[in-house]
């Protein structure tokens, strides 16, 4: 399969405002993870050998299909860049090139890192060595194509907030799983039963392989294809959902038919500017919000379902 990378050069103003928003851009296509680079400060001497050379710009990277969609995709690409030069006097220019997926993914490898993503949990891909320091709990990830790697700011708060609220023996859903990240770290603090759904066949291949790449026992798991919860038929003690906003309002209208009461929903992947339309719609259906956190503008969002007889008591 063909991929197009679109590698969008930036003028380094406010470095961290500027990736996060043309990162946006990328994951308004879909994509759960983005290639960012930036010039080389001499620090890479200190990982391996096979490190990525450095480069003397700063740049974002998106990947997407080589399909009859990738045209309308570069379209909307170049009118979003053109609005942040209107609006915040942003320069950018784009350039693309169409590889082979065994190529990109070689070539990904050089980019990923361990990283700390919360007090506990360190993600580490599998081709790099680490070795955990004190009660460090690792996740072993191979990403695949497009697929997050589990650095990005939401997928930090989405583990904070599960290693927060869960519970020993929860059952645990996990609503546009992606790479299974959320499923492992689930696994890991204790999670009886763990599902996923995700409408991408490739990532549920991807969430499978990685929560095995982890030990996780295969009678403890199951991750399906389908859109949102149409494909679950139980209850569960947690709903996780890192997705964009207005998934995350669509997925409310029916999440307590698979969300057990005084059960609790964490969401993420949406930006402050979402969060009071996300807190509305989670109010509307009878949710009590119990924690909220923001992180480089990301916000994560926890409601509990209050079971009405609980409600009375107080």
């Amino acid at each position: 399969m063909k991929w197009i990378e679109a590698k969008v050069v930036f003028d380094p103003n406010d470095n961290e405002f500027t990736v996060d928003l043309i990162s946006d851009i990328f994951y308004e296509f879909g994509l759960k993870g983005v290639v960012i680079e930036t010039p080389d400060d001499g620090s890479v001497e200190d990982w391996a050998e096979d490190a990525k050379p450095g480069v003397n710009y700063y740049a974002v990277s998106g990947y997407f299909p080589s399909n009859d969609n990738a045209n309308k995709k570069c379209h909307i690409l170049e009118n979003e860049l053109a609005r942040l030069k209107e609006e915040l006097n942003i320069s950018t220019t784009v350039a693309y090139q169409e590889i082979d997926e065994e190529d990109w993914s070689e070539s990904w490898k050089a980019y990923f890192w361990p990283e700390k993503i919360s007090d506990t949990f360190v993600v580490k891909p599998t081709w790099r060595e680490y070795t955990p320091k004190n009660d460090e709990i690792i996740i072993e990830i191979d990403p695949g194509m497009a697929f997050g790697t589990g650095t990005h700011p939401t997928t930090s708060l989405c583990v904070n907030m599960i290693e927060k609220y869960i519970r020993q023996g929860d059952s645990v859903l996990d609503v546009g799983t992606g790479s299974g990240i959320l499923m492992v770290a689930s696994a890991k603090l204790g999670a009886g039963v763990i599902h996923g759904i995700d409408n991408d066949l490739v990532a549920v291949e991807i969430a499978e392989k990685n929560l095995l790449l982890n030990n996780i026992d295969t009678l403890k798991f199951n991750v399906v294809k389908g859109d949102l919860i149409g494909a679950v038929h139980q209850k569960h003690n947690m709903v996780v959902s890192n997705i964009l906003a207005d998934v995350i309002i669509g997925l409310l209208e029916n999440l307590k038919e698979v969300l057990a009461k005084n059960g609790m929903f964490i969401c993420s992947g949406f930006t402050v500017d979402s969060k009071d339309r996300v807190e509305e719609k989670i109010k509307e259906q009878g949710f009590t919000i119990i924690d909220s956190e923001v992180k480089e503008s990301w916000v994560a969002i926890v409601g509990k379902l209050i079971a009405a007889e609980s409600r009375k008591s107080r």
